[in-house]
């Protein structure tokens, strides 16, 4: 009996060695299996990039659309122009009748020109919201046709992240050799003349 205690003593200090043998070994394990995930993570984890101002200048869809927005500004600003040249004749024939009107003649004059002012300004604001609306639908076309490609390009490069640089950005350091620009131009292009 004298002995159960002093048995007992070292059998709890034998397992609590085998437990702290099982935890450390155990812990090493996960570590290991850790230290494993984070190289197939590393290894494929790839980030690619392309200059936004290259494609800008080199893709051909890019600089048709831009045109296109051009003309209807310049349009839009022939419009304009020639509302504004026909109300200046009409102020000129009231000047030049001037003095010779009647009070009744220059009141409707005046009616008449400030009618003039808000058929301008409304159709400068109209002509303004539909060249904005035209814009945006432009940039969404030319942003859903770079996500299609580079959806298509990257099913063979498996690239994690491939982001648009341009010099506004906030990346202050880039890597050459994850430059996939001319890759984007000259796929983007192809796709375009096959169009």
């Amino acid at each position: 009996m004298k002995y159960i205690s002093t048995i007992l003593s070292a059998l709890s200090l034998t397992l609590i060695a085998i437990l702290f043998y099982l935890f450390y070994n155990h812990t090493e394990q996960i570590k290991v299996i850790s230290r494993k995930a984070d190289q197939q993570t590393a290894s494929t984890f790839r980030i690619a990039y392309f200059e936004m101002d290259s494609l800008e200048a080199h893709y051909e869809y890019f600089k048709d659309a831009e045109n296109q927005v051009k003309s209807k500004e310049v349009a839009m600003n022939n419009e304009l122009a020639g509302m504004e040249r026909g109300y200046q004749k009409k102020i000129s024939e009231w000047q030049q009748k001037g003095s010779s009107m009647t009070q009744a003649e220059n009141q409707q004059a005046q009616q008449e020109y400030a009618g003039m002012q808000q058929k301008f300004q409304e159709r400068k604001q109209e002509l303004e919201q539909d060249l904005a609306k035209n814009n945006t639908v432009v940039m969404t076309d030319i942003k859903r046709r770079i996500e299609g490609f580079l959806k298509d390009y990257n099913k063979q490069r498996n690239f994690a992240f491939i982001f648009s640089y341009d010099p506004t950005t906030f990346i202050y350091y880039k890597d050459s050799l994850l430059n996939i620009t001319n890759d984007v131009i000259m796929g983007l292009n192809v796709g375009y003349k096959k169009k």
